[in-house]
């Protein structure tokens, strides 16, 4: 072959290989339009199991520079794009492959969903070309997460893909945050399409603002309300620290003298200590006020559906979601919009209107739920302190508040033993509280820990849980280990599910009550030393701040995660269990 030819078939396969270059930016595929959707939402991390239908999605998703985090069990996967909203006001992200992988996660997104929680799920399913054929893994994934969602949609085609990931999350934020699902065949998401046809939302151009103050009238009267009461009470809920809006709801409380009390994820709003700080006298003031405002919670189980707040007084609630205000319960006044936009609009309208002796009455009425706290503090003390063997669950509660320290994120996955650690347990900063919510879902722990600790690297995380939720998700232990975010795990292991245990024994009696509620004795603390981690069983209630000690000192020296088994008696029930207020 001459030069010449050489040169020519140089050039013609130089110019080949530009064209296909060419051809190859202008054609993307389904699984990268999900990454390119994703990273246009904000989402720098999913939470995944691996599976066939859905691996595109990881390729584009490298591509993007979104991080993946895989786990053993899509319930492990699913709580924790659920603490990873929690923890960072954003969206969360889970993927899962068709079949059980989608329903591996149903009890993760149902939790989101009772809790309100931003969450997409990603899921796969088999190709459009295979359907109603029985393909591996097909079934109706839209119709069993309808129910537990805002949004649950099938993706027709390739060229909708990123344009319905957009939708999907525009509903995820609207109204009160909650979860969303996508189902995409897997043909959608293998297919490459002209990357000019496909539908790509801008970033932040398609939103609108959720801090809306509702009607600037309401905001008016309750000013006037605020202002005039003699002992006004507030009580925040999730809504608050969901919606980034505690600065806000502190002020409030400064400005106006006012007693705030906290449930879920607005405990630790304020820290102990601070004058407007309540938590064991909430009975107290909802007795005694003229006036509650209620923040950011529905009239729930939690609240006795609104029936044990007096009828005589001013009921004023708050909401992000219409449907919550009024529910269950008549109210006074009612407000729709974003909890930290409205409470800042009320103390601006109510600024400098608080006379001299209504600030006194409010600091006298402060002053005699301080006395109230303190007695009832006292009263718990000697089950706080308690040196019994088995070791009383109170002692326990009391020891891992001692052990907080000011950065530590306090995870509570359990039933009795955890419900009793609420008596204790004061968070010293904001989103350090996190609880399973209104759904009450055991086995969040160690999603939730997963995903506190990669949202907040420079920050301790600590997780509580019973023996029976910590036998449901702990192997994921391994993947915290695995992705760099060892935690301290606490177990009060009373070999049972007490809280469960104990309605039974009282309407069964012994013979039939210890059926189907009985677990093994466990010790948990060789669990964590399997996994290279440090483990310890503690029987001496003496030596639960030593091992607490220890299984901190350990997780910064092995960057593995620590187990300390403590073993209770199994004879103690939290107030509320021994009532079955759970249940009324």
């Amino acid at each position: 072959m001459s030069t010449k030819a050489a040169d020519v078939r140089s050039t013609t396969t130089a110019e080949d290989t530009l064209k296909q270059k060419t051809r190859d930016a202008n054609v993307i595929s389904g699984g990268h339009l999900v990454a390119k959707a994703l990273k246009n939402e904000g989402v720098d991390t999913i939470f995944t199991l691996c599976g066939g239908h859905i691996i595109d999605i990881y390729d584009g998703c490298i591509d993007e520079g979104i991080r993946i985090i895989d786990v053993r069990h899509e319930q492990v996967a699913a709580h924790a794009a659920d603490g990873y909203a929690r923890q960072t006001g954003k969206l969360g992200c889970v993927v899962t492959t068709a079949g059980p992988g989608c329903t591996n996660a149903v009890t993760g997104i149902a939790t989101a969903f009772r809790s309100e929680s931003p969450v997409l799920h990603i899921g796969g399913q088999g190709a459009l070309s295979q359907h109603k054929m029985g393909s591996l893994q097909d079934l109706p994934h839209v119709d069993m997460m309808t129910p537990i969602t805002k949004f649950a949609a099938t993706v027709p085609s390739t060229e909708r893909v990123a344009d319905m990931v957009s939708m999907a999350v525009r509903e995820a934020f609207n109204g009160a945050p909650g979860p969303c699902y996508l189902e995409i065949p897997r043909d959608v998401l293998d297919r490459e399409v002209d990357l000019t046809k496909a539908v790509i939302p801008k970033p932040g151009h398609y939103r609108a603002s959720t801090k809306s103050i509702g009607d600037p009238r309401d905001i008016e009267k309750l000013a006037d309300i605020l202002v005039n009461s003699e002992r006004p009470a507030v009580l925040y809920g999730q809504q608050v620290w969901t919606a980034r809006g505690h600065n806000e709801a502190i002020a409030l409380l400064r400005g106006l003298d006012v007693p705030g009390y906290f449930n879920g994820a607005s405990r630790g709003l304020l820290p102990p200590g601070d004058p407007h700080h309540f938590d064991r006298t909430r009975s107290n003031a909802f007795a005694e006020a003229d006036v509650i405002l209620i923040v950011g919670t529905p009239f729930d189980f939690r609240m006795g559906y609104g029936k044990r707040i007096s009828s005589k007084l001013t009921l004023v609630q708050i909401d992000i979601d219409y449907r919550t205000v009024g529910k269950n319960r008549d109210i006074s006044l009612g407000l729709c919009g974003d909890p930290g936009a409205i409470l800042a609009a009320v103390l601006q309208a109510a600024s400098g209107r608080l006379k001299a002796d209504k600030r006194q009455s409010r600091r006298d009425w402060m002053k005699k739920l301080t006395a109230a706290e303190d007695a009832a503090t006292e009263k718990l003390m000697p089950l706080f302190k308690s040196n019994n063997t088995p070791i009383h669950p109170y002692r326990v509660a009391y020891e891992l508040n001692e052990f907080l320290a000011d950065n530590t994120i306090y995870i509570g996955d359990g039933g009795d033993v955890v419900t009793i650690s609420a008596q204790a347990v004061r968070p010293r900063g904001p989103g350090q509280w996190m609880d399973p919510g209104a759904l009450g879902s055991l086995g969040v722990g160690t999603g939730f820990a997963i995903a506190a600790g990669l949202a907040n690297p420079d920050k301790e995380v600590l997780c509580y849980y019973g023996d029976g939720s910590f036998g449901m998700t702990a192997f994921d232990m391994e993947t915290a280990n695995r992705f760099g975010v060892p935690y301290v795990a606490v177990i009060g292991n009373n070999s049972a599910m007490n809280q469960i245990r104990y309605g039974q024994l009282a309407k069964y009696g012994e013979e039939r009550g210890a059926v189907g509620n009985l677990l093994g004795d466990v010790p948990f603390g060789k669990f964590a030393e399997m996994l290279g981690g440090y483990g310890e069983e503690v029987r001496d209630p003496a030596q639960i701040a030593p091992a607490l000690r220890r299984a901190r000192e350990s997780v910064h020296r092995l960057r593995r995660c620590a187990v300390i088994n403590i073993w209770v008696d199994p004879r103690e029930y939290a107030p509320g269990t021994k009532n079955q207020t759970m249940y009324k």
